[in-house]
C-alpha cells in the first residue's frame, strides 16, 4: 500500500514539473514563429529586413541637435552627373546582380511597395508635407512606366508590381541633391548633410535631338537611409570588394556634384543669376571655397601660420610669382620644427665660450702666486 502511494506522489510531482516547462517551450515556439512571420512579412514588403529600431536610428540622426545649437546654415543644390567616374557607383549595375541594385531600382522598389513617401518636384521650392505628397500611380502614369497592382493592394495602402525590365534605369542619368551645411555649437564643427534626393529622367523627344531632363520626385534621405545602409557597393576600380554602402557614399560626400542653385531671397538658380558661363563658373568656385574655408576661419591661427601668411602678403606686394609664394609658405610651415631645433643648438654653442672666459682669472691668480714665491726666496 505504501509503495502505491509513493508511486502516485512521484508521478504527480513529475507532471507538475513537466507541465510548466512544456508550456514555456510552447510559448517560446509561438513567439519565435511570430518573429519569423513578421520578418518574412517585412521582407516581402520591401525586399530587405529593416527593423523599427533601425528606422529610428537613421531617421533621428539630427534630432538631438536643436535650433539653439545651430549657429549657421546654408542650403546648397547640386546636380550629380552619373557620367563622371566618381558617381558611377550610383548607376551600376544596371540589372540586379548577386543581390546588388543601383540607387534608382531601390527607390522605385520602395516607392512601389508604399514603404517610402515621395513628394512633388516644385521648381524652386521643396516642401515635404502631406499636402505635396504624390501618389505612386500618378508617377508611373506620368512617366509611362508599366505596372500592375500587387497582391493585397488596397485603396489606403496601394502597392504595385513593376517588372525589372520596365524600370527605366538607363534613362536616369543624373540626380538632384539638397545639402544642408550646418555649424552647431554642440559638436563645434561644420558638416554637410543630404536632405533629399531627386532622380532626373533623360529622354529625347519623338523627333530625336538632345535629351530633355525631367525631374521625377523628391525623396527624403532620412526615409531612405535604413535601406541604403543595407546595400553595399564598391567605389574603386582597384578594389572590387563592396566595402561601402549607399549611406556611406552620401554621408561621407563621396559624390561629385555641381552647384546649380543656392537658397536665396530671389529664389533664382545660378544660371539666372549668372548668365555668362565664365561668371557662373567663378561663382560656383567661390561658393565652394567659402564652404571649405568656413570652418578654418572659426579658429585662431597658430604663430607659424600667421608668419607664413604675412610673408606671403609681403611677397605678393613685392611682385613675386604665386608659385614661389606657395613654395615659400609650405617650406616655412614645414620647417618650423627644424628652425626651433637649430636655434636651440646655436644657443648652446654660444654659451660655451662664456664658460672658458670665466676660467681665465683663475689661471692669472696661479701665475702671480708663483712669482711671489720666487721673490720670497731671494
Amino acid at each position: 500500500m505504501l509503495r502505491i502511494i509513493r508511486t502516485v506522489l512521484v508521478s504527480a510531482l513529475l507532471l507538475c514539473s513537466v507541465t510548466p516547462l512544456a508550456a514555456q517551450e510552447q510559448s517560446q515556439g509561438v513567439m519565435r514563429r511570430r518573429g519569423a512571420a513578421d520578418r518574412n512579412r517585412q521582407t516581402q514588403q520591401d525586399g530587405s529586413v529593416v527593423t523599427e529600431r533601425m528606422q529610428n536610428f537613421y531617421s533621428g540622426d539630427n534630432s538631438s541637435i536643436s535650433d539653439a545649437d545651430r549657429q549657421w546654415m546654408r542650403v546648397i543644390y547640386r546636380a550629380i552627373d552619373l557620367d563622371k567616374d566618381a558617381n558611377a557607383a550610383l548607376y551600376f549595375p544596371e540589372e540586379p546582380i548577386a543581390g546588388q541594385e543601383n540607387l534608382f531600382r531601390i527607390i522605385m522598389r520602395l516607392l512601389a511597395s508604399n514603404t517610402v513617401p515621395a513628394y512633388e518636384y516644385l521648381d524652386g521650392r521643396e516642401i515635404f508635407t502631406d499636402q505635396y505628397r504624390i501618389k505612386t500611380r500618378d508617377v508611373l502614369d506620368r512617366f509611362y512606366i508599366p505596372y500592375k497592382e500587387a497582391k493585397g493592394s488596397t485603396e489606403k495602402n496601394p502597392r504595385f508590381d513593376i517588372d525589372e525590365n520596365d524600370v527605366p534605369t538607363n534613362e536616369v542619368l543624373s540626380y538632384y541633391v539638397v545639402e544642408r551645411w550646418e555649424f552647431d555649437t554642440r559638436h563645434n564643427r561644420l558638416r554637410p548633410t543630404v536632405e533629399a534626393i531627386c532622380p532626373v529622367l533623360h529622354r529625347s523627344g519623338d523627333f530625336g535631338g538632345d535629351a530633355l531632363k525631367y525631374p521625377m520626385f523628391w525623396v527624403k534621405f532620412s526615409d531612405l537611409r535604413p535601406y541604403l545602409a543595407a546595400q553595399t557597393i564598391f567605389t574603386d576600380d582597384d578594389n572590387n570588394l563592396p566595402t561601402c554602402t549607399y549611406d556611406d557614399f552620401f554621408t561621407l560626400n563621396l559624390y561629385d556634384g555641381e552647384i546649380y542653385k543656392t537658397r536665396n531671397l530671389k529664389n533664382k538658380s545660378m544660371v539666372q543669376l549668372y548668365p555668362d558661363p565664365d561668371s557662373l563658373k567663378r561663382a560656383q568656385d567661390s561658393i565652394q571655397s567659402r564652404l571649405d574655408n568656413f570652418e578654418k576661419k572659426l579658429w585662431v591661427p597658430s604663430r607659424e601660420e600667421v608668419i607664413a601668411a604675412r610673408e606671403a602678403r609681403e611677397a605678393l606686394e613685392a611682385g613675386a610669382d604665386s608659385t614661389q609664394v606657395e613654395e615659400k609658405v609650405t617650406t616655412k610651415t614645414s620647417n618650423t620644427r627644424s628652425t626651433k631645433r637649430s636655434t636651440k643648438r646655436s644657443t648652446k654653442k654660444e654659451n660655451k665660450p662664456k664658460v672658458k672666459k670665466a676660467k681665465e682669472p683663475k689661471q692669472q691668480s696661479s701665475s702671480s702666486s708663483a712669482t711671489r714665491s720666487v721673490r720670497r726666496r731671494k
